[in-house]
């Protein structure tokens, strides 16, 4: 793979809206697809793990989803968002990058410019979240 590639929800307007904001504003070499649109298989990827956190595939194979996917696609831009991508690594900040994307993902479709197309699956949320739809406790 010549190019790294960030993966989202192209179905869902808010990350539909995010993808385009990095597009206009984060200078990156990364192809930003949707991933109804990509070749998952040729990425490694499956609908399943598309479905629920944004993915990142590194020119050198890497992978990457959630807040650690976006902490590489910033690593792979400008100076400033180099600094943010950094940040996101931090071991404090990446334990609670977590579960505030998980926030965002299950109140995707009530977030600004949200509809109701954002909420997730049934299927992807018992997934997630088990069939209570809260995260499963870790031991």
């Amino acid at each position: 793979m010549e190019t790294s590639t960030f993966v989202y929800d192209g179905d869902c307007a808010f990350c539909t809206g995010c993808a385009q904001f990095i597009e206009r504003r984060v200078p990156t070499g990364a192809r930003v697809v949707p991933w109804q649109f990509a070749d998952l298989a040729a990425l490694g990827l499956t609908e399943a793990e598309c479905e629920e956190a944004v993915q990142w595939v590194g020119a050198d194979g890497s992978r990457a989803a959630g807040p650690d996917a976006i902490a590489r696609l910033l690593g792979d831009s400008g100076p400033l968002w180099r600094f943010a991508g950094a940040g996101l690594r931090l071991p404090p900040v990446r334990a609670a990058a977590w579960p505030a994307y998980r926030w965002v993902v299950r109140n995707r479709h009530r977030m600004p410019g949200g509809t109701a197309a954002c909420a997730l699956p049934q299927e992807a949320r018992e997934r997630l979240y088990g069939p209570a739809g809260r995260p499963e406790p870790t031991a």
